[in-house]
């Protein structure tokens, strides 16, 4: 398991991901629960398919089906000659999802939102697609690493980064372990204090010999860099 250093976007309002990130799109509800407004999808059982086609092992393998499922998405169709011979054979299963833009009645949406999954939730950022998703990270101020990402690799369980700071009085690089094992969240001000911290680690590492300066010179460099970001823009970061 291994330790990554990261800003909390969602919270900072340079973060140009955060209404989207924050934005609640969809929730999984109980089975049983808002059957008149779910999302479905469409499907078509085996005998239908079967009674679809006269090459029932042909569109089998061309489709990648598993004949021994008792259905097939219709979306899972790859051949669209065969999608719209089922097609006709189609019918809706529900799959408890509720997309809330489609909801007009703020008491209802609200209800759907209290009953629905506390974790089966769908925020507006992930139905962007990778380039838009790379090309918004790229503008972003809080991309701190490498100007691409907010996220970044501190280092394995194993790093002995956090006991060299420990070694040296810099008590935030050295709670990154146990930072992220308690889930803690750190302020725009210790973002200053770790930067004093950097530069109190960084000769302490040559002090340390050339095997600190190589092993650890990078994550350092990554932890200067996240802090810097969270200063300037007044955001909180986090061990994970």
């Amino acid at each position: 398991m291994g330790i990554d250093i990261a800003v909390c976007e969602n919270e900072c309002e340079a973060a140009l991901c955060k209404v989207q990130k924050t934005t609640l799109v969809k929730v999984m509800v109980p089975a049983d629960r808002f059957t008149d407004i779910q999302d479905f999808d469409y499907i078509v059982s085996m005998d239908d398919i079967r009674k679809a086609t006269d090459d029932f092992e042909g569109l089998a393998k061309r489709n990648r089906i598993n004949t021994s499922a008792e259905f097939v998405y219709l979306m899972n169709i790859k051949k669209e000659n065969d999608a719209e011979l089922l097609k006709p054979y189609a019918t809706k299963l529900l799959n408890r999802w509720v997309d809330l833009r489609k909801i007009d009645d703020e008491a209802l949406k609200e209800k759907v939102i209290a009953e629905g999954s506390t974790e089966d939730r769908i925020y507006l950022w992930s139905e962007n697609d990778i380039t838009v998703i790379n090309e918004t990270c790229e503008k972003c101020p809080l991309a701190w690493n490498k100007g691409k990402e907010c996220i970044g690799t501190f280092g394995p369980d194993t790093s002995a980064l956090p006991t060299i700071a420990e070694k040296y009085g810099c008590p935030i690089i050295a709670s990154a372990k146990e930072s992220r094992d308690n889930d803690r969240i750190f302020t725009p001000e210790e973002a200053k204090a770790v930067l004093k911290e950097v530069e109190i680690l960084k000769p302490a590492l040559v002090t340390e010999g050339k095997m600190a300066v190589h092993r650890y010179s990078g994550p350092l460099e990554r932890v200067e860099a996240m802090a810097k970001v969270c200063a300037k823009n007044n955001c909180k970061f986090r061990f994970i």
